[in-house]
């Protein structure tokens, strides 16, 4: 939430070159951050371990900060004064929600409390629409969220079950632990129903016909909100037939409710003058254990007629073993992810059948060898409307025990042979936040995006907020990792429906393409949720008019 207001104190700048200077005291800002820290570890050190050279180096460079941050703001005071209030957003009243909502919004709040005797654990639900606001409460609290939470996802995530997941899991869904990994995944439709009633059954009225943004907490982060179930189908595991949200709503993920004014505030959209632009088919030589992958000689139709190959393109679910490094000496260690990572090829036939709905140039896709960190920090990244990475994602919590000054979550490139702080196959976080983006939507095909891998850890504050801060406006996130012709599928089915019909938002668009690949009669698979249902869109799903020019060259 926090990086959404940065990113929108910029946007709201209407002067370019105020606009960088604000881009500039945020950067400064968080180097003083980081100064600072170190200075508070030098003076704790030891007399005899001290480095009197580096400590007065870094201390001349806070005190230059200083004054560089006291002369822009200074500018700031004459030609920027509301910067303050839109880089720290304060709590929004519900007058002030009501006026940032559409008419076809519901705004949902969830907040959940644990038990505090003589207080139960339950969940307090807000609801707020253009004309009307509603608080109820649920008598799931933290506890009963995490437990349901953990069931379904059991029955979406195939990595769940990996290691000791397995009899975790098992367990959850009733099974014996001892029994053989069942598949399909068992994804339980009465409980989805009944974590349904309990967050949305005294507010059906206020959400008819909306498109809900959520704002979860706690649990409820884990879980993309297109499965909960509204009613429950006379055959369990008929899943074409089940009667999920995403039937009757588009739904988004906000951060906070204060980054809905955020957002609106900067709803200008992209002024980049390209479409599109893909990273996938990092090189990587895997193992043994890395299966075959099949990939269908031709992209699926708008109308998705076309059924795969011989054999499913499923991206492989990496098992990661955190007691290994994936860096050594301070940069990723480029044989562990070499080998230890399975190569990728799926992911670039999904960046051409993206780029064919969007009507990109085949350029504008940068595969293989060149799909590196040098290659990235080279492009002028801010002139894209999109930006998509296919490629494996790594989590904080698949870091966090490598190494000790690497805590970051990571997209995958292409390794070098040499690593370098520039350029080690690993794209931090923090190297995300310090990239130049105006997009309106950065696309993360990778697995588990939407995560922050770290228990107890905030939702979303790992790639998510890196690329935030960077300036993207809105985010395509999966919640596990992803089946490689579903992504194909619901990337460029989405961009497609925004073609046909630009008054649609993102949010919109992702529905109608879940729909469609779980319709398909050609591939009655696709209709478990595990399939259709991983991505979610985080901030800005609204109405993309802004970018209508987008598709005026496509080819599809």
């Amino acid at each position: 939430a926090a990086s959404l207001g940065l990113m929108a104190a910029r946007g709201a700048a209407a002067d370019p070159a105020l606009a960088k200077v604000v881009r500039e005291r945020q950067d400064l800002v968080e180097e003083w951050q980081v100064g600072d820290a170190v200075r508070t570890v030098a003076v704790s050190e030891p007399p005899d371990k001290r480095n009197k050279d580096a400590e007065a180096a870094n201390a001349a460079r806070l005190e230059a900060i200083d004054k560089r941050l006291a002369e822009i703001d200074t500018r700031f005071a004459r030609d920027f004064p509301d910067y303050a209030a839109l880089a720290s957003p304060k709590p929004l009243s519900v007058v002030s929600v009501q006026s940032a909502l559409r008419e076809d919004e519901a705004l949902v709040l969830l907040l959940d409390t644990p038990e505090w005797k003589p207080t139960p654990e339950e969940t307090f639900i807000w609801v707020v629409t253009k004309t009307d606001n509603r608080w109820v409460r649920s008598v799931l609290g933290t506890k009963a969220l995490q437990d349901r939470v953990a069931a379904l996802r059991c029955g979406l995530d195939e990595s769940a079950w990996n290691g000791e997941g397995k009899s975790r899991c098992a367990t959850l869904v009733g099974l014996d632990p001892g029994a053989v990994h069942p598949r399909p995944l068992p994804f339980d439709v009465a409980k989805a129903h009944e974590l349904y009633a309990q967050l949305f059954g005294k507010v059906e009225d206020l959400i008819i016909d909306k498109h809900l943004l959520l704002v979860p907490s706690g649990a409820l982060t884990a879980l993309p909100f297109q499965v909960l179930v509204t009613k429950v189908p006379a055959i369990p595991q008929d899943y074409r037939n089940t009667g999920w949200l995403a039937r009757d709503h588009a739904l988004t993920v906000l951060p906070s409710v204060s980054s809905l004014a955020a957002l609106r505030r900067n709803n200008k959209g992209s002024d980049a003058p390209e479409p599109f632009i893909g990273f996938g088919n990092p090189v990587l030589t895997g193992s043994a254990r890395c299966g075959k992958i099949t990939i269908p000689d031709k992209c699926p139709e708008e109308e998705i007629q076309v059924a795969a190959a011989s054999s499913d393109i499923t991206r492989s679910a990496d098992e990661i073993d955190a007691t290994e490094s994936f860096f050594r000496n301070g940069l990723a260690d480029v044989v562990a992810i070499n080998t230890r990572l399975c190569p990728l090829p799926d992911t670039a036939f999904e960046l051409r059948c993206v780029a064919k709905s969007i009507g990109a140039p085949e350029n504008s896709i940068v595969l293989g060898a060149d799909m590196s960190e040098t290659t990235l920090k080279g492009l002028p990244l801010a002139d894209f409307i999109i930006i998509h990475f296919a490629t494996h994602g790594l989590l904080a919590g698949e870091t966090a025990q490598l190494a000790k000054d690497h805590t970051e979550p990571a997209l995958v490139f292409s390794p070098p042979d040499t690593p370098t702080e520039e350029d080690d196959g690993l794209l931090t976080a923090s190297e995300i936040a310090a990239l130049k983006l105006d997009a309106d939507w950065v696309v993360m095909s990778a697995c588990n995006t939407a995560g922050c891998g770290e228990p107890g850890a905030e939702a979303l504050s790992g790639l998510a907020k890196a690329f935030f801060y960077a300036g993207a406006r809105a985010l395509l996130v999966s919640h596990w990792p992803v089946n490689s012709y579903a992504a194909t599928v619901l990337t460029s089915r989405a961009f497609a429906e925004m073609k046909r019909d630009p008054s649609i938002g993102r949010s919109e668009a992702l529905r109608r393409a879940m729909l469609a690949l779980m319709s398909n009669e050609k591939r009655p698979w696709d209709a478990h949720p595990s399939v259709w249902a991983p991505f979610v869109v985080v901030g800005e799903g609204g109405a993309a008019a802004p970018w209508r020019h987008l598709f005026k060259f496509s080819t599809y």
